[in-house]
C-alpha cells in the first residue's frame, strides 16, 4: 500500500515547483556579431615591421577584442579597446595584405575589413644615425573627439619612413614618412592634450621628441566648461622640480590640487585662505636619479567639492 507523503515534504516540493515556475528565463544567446572596424591603415616603418591601425567597432553588448589578419591568416589577437599594433618579424622588401575583424565575448566575429597592402622597406647597410626631430608641430581640435596635427618634415641621411605621435610618453599613432599631417580620433570631449612627435627611419632609429603641441577638444553639447588647470609648466634643477600653472576659472577660489606622476596620485597641494589667482607655483624634491623622466598632470578641487578635469600632461627630466 502506498503511503502519503509527509506534509513538510509536500510543502517543500510545492515551493520548489513554484520557484522553478517563477524563475526568470535564461537570457537569449548572443548571436549578433560586432560591426566591421573602419578606417584601416597599414604603414611600414622599417624592413621588418608594419604598423596597423583602425577605428573601433561596435557591438550590441561589447567588443572584447580584435583579430589581425596577414594575407588572410590570423597572426595576432588584441584586447579591446586597443586599435593599433605592430606586426613584426616580416621579411625585408615584401608585400603583405592586412585586415582586421572584431570579436565579442560570445565569440562572434565581424566580417573582416577590406585588406590594405603594405610593403616592408628593403634591407640596407647598417644605419645608426637617427633622423632630426620634426619641427613646428601644431595641433588643432577637429570637433569634440578628433584633432589634426601638422609639422615640418624631419631630415635623415637616408630617408624618414614614419612619424610616431606620442601622448604622455605612449605612442598613439603612426603616419607615413612622406606626410606632414595626421588626424587623431577617439579623443575625449572638453579635454586638454599634449602631443609630441618622433621621426623614424628604416633601421628603426628614432629622432628626439619634437617640442610639444597642446590643444583642448571642444566640449560635448551641454557639457560644463573645462575645469582643468591651464598652461602647466615643469622645470628641474638640483633634484628639485618646479611647477607653475594658471588656475581654472571655476567661479570661486581653488584651494586644493591633486598632483599625479606617471598616471598615479602623488600628493595633494593645499593653500590656505588666500590661494593664488594668477600663476600658481609648487616645488617638490624628485625621488629619482638624474635622467629619470616624469609625466605630470594636475587637477583642481572645484567649489562644489568635486575634482575637475586633468591638465594637459607635462613631461620633465630630473636634473
Amino acid at each position: 500500500m502506498q503511503r502519503p507523503l509527509a506534509a513538510s515534504l509536500l510543502t517543500t516540493l510545492a515551493l520548489a515547483l513554484a520557484l522553478t515556475g517563477c524563475a526568470d528565463p535564461a537570457p537569449p544567446p548572443d548571436t549578433t556579431p560586432p560591426t566591421t572596424p573602419t578606417g584601416l591603415t597599414a604603414v611600414s616603418g622599417s624592413a621588418t615591421t608594419v604598423h596597423v591601425m583602425w577605428e573601433a567597432a561596435t557591438d550590441d553588448r561589447a567588443v572584447t577584442g580584435y583579430e589581425i589578419l596577414q594575407d588572410g591568416r590570423k597572426v595576432k589577437d588584441l584586447p579591446a579597446p586597443h586599435v593599433m599594433t605592430d606586426v613584426t618579424g616580416l621579411a625585408p622588401g615584401t608585400r603583405h595584405a592586412f585586415a582586421v575583424r572584431a570579436r565579442d565575448a560570445a565569440g562572434n566575429t565581424s566580417p573582416p575589413t577590406a585588406a590594405v597592402a603594405a610593403t616592408t622597406r628593403r634591407a640596407t647597410a647598417e644605419d645608426r644615425r637617427p633622423p632630426t626631430a620634426p619641427r613646428a608641430l601644431r595641433a588643432a581640435p577637429a570637433g569634440a573627439t578628433a584633432a589634426t596635427l601638422t609639422w615640418t618634415a624631419a631630415r635623415d641621411d637616408r630617408r624618414v619612413t614614419a612619424y610616431d605621435v606620442y601622448q604622455a610618453g605612449v605612442r598613439i599613432h603612426t603616419a607615413p614618412g612622406d606626410t606632414t599631417t595626421a588626424r587623431l580620433t577617439g579623443l575625449r570631449p572638453g579635454t586638454a592634450y599634449s602631443f609630441t612627435l618622433r621621426a623614424r627611419d628604416a633601421a628603426d632609429n628614432s629622432s628626439p621628441d619634437s617640442p610639444p603641441a597642446e590643444l583642448t577638444t571642444a566640449p560635448a553639447p551641454g557639457a560644463p566648461p573645462n575645469t582643468s588647470p591651464r598652461d602647466l609648466a615643469a622645470t628641474s634643477a638640483h633634484g628639485e622640480i618646479a611647477l607653475t600653472w594658471t588656475p581654472p576659472e571655476t567661479g570661486g577660489p581653488v584651494t586644493h590640487y591633486q598632483l599625479h606622476i606617471d598616471g598615479r596620485f602623488a600628493t595633494t597641494i593645499v593653500w590656505g585662505a588666500d590661494p593664488p589667482t594668477g600663476r600658481a607655483t609648487y616645488d617638490f624634491s624628485a625621488q629619482a636619479k638624474p635622467g629619470t623622466t616624469y609625466t605630470l598632470t594636475l587637477r583642481a578641487r572645484l567649489p562644489d567639492g568635486t575634482w575637475g578635469d586633468f591638465s594637459a600632461p607635462r613631461t620633465v627630466v630630473v636634473r
